[in-house]
């Protein structure tokens, strides 16, 4: 359990040193409505960091720098505390996207339906 504690602790550390960088100040937020996205793009909110527990009992912490886009996936052993990175990728083509594995109804449907209003 202590070593779970000092890996979570490891974590937020690492997140907040990254975030506190000078090099990063005003460049990370997530995709947020507009009054959060607002309060975001004036350099109150850097980097998002979301953490949940997995089926196989380790602990997942998603990074977001939406400014650039990017997604990071690490996971930390509770046991241990040892982090390890597992995806880092770009989104951008992602979001550009209007739909993608869905079912019915589709987006398309919606904003048909939508527009015989």
């Amino acid at each position: 359990m202590r070593n779970a504690l000092v890996g979570v602790f490891g974590v937020l550390v690492l997140v907040m040193a990254i975030s506190s960088m000078e090099f990063w100040r005003n460049r990370l937020y997530a995709q947020l409505s507009p009054s959060v996205q607002a309060e975001a793009s004036s350099g109150s909110r850097e980097l998002i960091a979301l953490s949940s527990d997995t089926a196989d009992g380790r602990q997942q912490v998603v990074v977001i720098d939406a400014q650039s886009r990017v997604m990071s996936v690490y996971h930390v052993e509770h046991a241990s505390g040892r982090i390890s990175l597992k995806s880092v990728r770009t989104i951008r083509a992602d979001l550009l996207m209007d739909e993608f594995n869905t079912e019915s109804p589709l987006p398309r449907e919606i904003r048909a339906i939508l527009k015989q209003r």
